[in-house]
């Protein structure tokens, strides 16, 4: 039998399973649980609940504000704007599904509704890893093989990567949904340690070059260059903060009890995963310093790091291209 992948992404499975788990709903007849078998771990699944709540309440509207700027913004679209654009559309699908599995433990209890629930986690185990290593891959040629970039810069390389990116995310989360494949969970381990570790490298390697290519004497990049630097940095904070802790955990299941791992190790682990769907748009509009549900007081101390350049280029300019 699989291990489930999160405690309360399982909300809604069958008692004595969890909700994210890949076994198929038609094993048991038992009515569905919450946090049935996890009594001793409640801490752990509070912890992701809260974090799946900040998705709602601020993660939805920050990714349909990042939706608008970039359609507004299309005529002087960078090439990572379409990877932009596919993530928060993920993130923002993600955080809607999380009130209507709400509705489906308290009111409905239905199975069709589990299964869409289901299809939702693999959608964001896949995009949004695969999504990130694309803009990565894009800002990785750019500045370490401008000369490539230039030939490779026609939007149907960027909407060819966008499909088979979506193909994946599609065939794991139909995988996900049918459940009773086995050792199902171990693909999503080797997913998150091959693009953490690819987008890590990834990200040094241009950080490395950017600050290299100044000029003898100089302390100014090229202003190109700076916001590639500066949306790379963004990039690699978000990737140590919502990766790193999955990345540490997941690989070493055998260490810990089996009800240890299902109900704490993993719901603390994707926890930190589910909160993407908030920090990536929070970190992009933070450059553009459009924040209109956050006190200025706040929006000033989160964008402090990134504003700089944004006192130069003017706050509609796209540090992204």
């Amino acid at each position: 039998m699989e291990r489930y992948q999160s405690s309360f992404n399982s909300t809604f499975t069958p008692t004595q399973l969890p909700l994210n788990t890949t076994v198929p709903i038609n094993a048991t007849k038992k009515p569905f649980s919450v946090i049935d078998g996890c009594e001793q771990y409640l801490e752990a699944i509070l912890f992701d609940l809260t974090f799946q709540s900040f998705n709602v309440i601020v993660g939805i509207p920050a990714n349909l504000l990042v939706i608008a700027i970039l359609i507004h913004n299309r005529k002087e679209a960078s090439t990572s704007d379409i990877f932009l654009g596919c993530l928060a559309f993920m993130d923002a699908y993600f955080g809607v599904m999380t009130p209507l599995s709400f509705f489906n433990l308290y009111l409905w209890n239905s199975k069709e509704v589990w299964f869409a629930i289901k299809f939702t986690f693999g959608v964001k185990d896949t995009s949004g890893p695969l999504f990130r290593s694309c803009i990565c891959l894009d800002r990785f040629v750019a500045v370490l093989f401008p000369i490539t970039f230039g030939q490779l810069k026609h939007i149907k390389y960027r909407l060819f990567l966008t499909l088979v990116v979506f193909c994946l995310t599609c065939a794991y989360s139909a995988a996900k949904m049918v459940g009773g494949l086995p050792n199902f969970e171990k693909v999503f381990t080797g997913e998150i340690l091959a693009t953490f570790t690819w987008m890590i490298a990834c990200n040094a390697s241009i950080l490395w070059a950017l600050k290299k290519s100044r000029g003898a004497g100089k302390d100014e990049m090229h202003p190109m260059k700076k916001k590639a630097f500066k949306m790379v940095l963004s990039i690699l904070c978000i990737i140590v903060f919502n990766y790193l802790p999955p990345v540490a955990l997941f690989p070493f299941e055998d260490y810990y009890s089996p009800d240890v791992f299902r109900c704490y190790v993993q719901p603390v682990g994707f926890a930190f995963l589910n909160i993407s769907s908030t920090v990536q748009p929070l970190v992009y509009l933070s450059r553009l310093n459009r924040l209109p549900f956050l006190p200025e007081a706040c929006i000033k101390k989160f964008s402090s790091c990134f504003s700089t350049e944004n006192k130069k280029s003017g706050p509609t300019q796209n540090p992204t291209a």
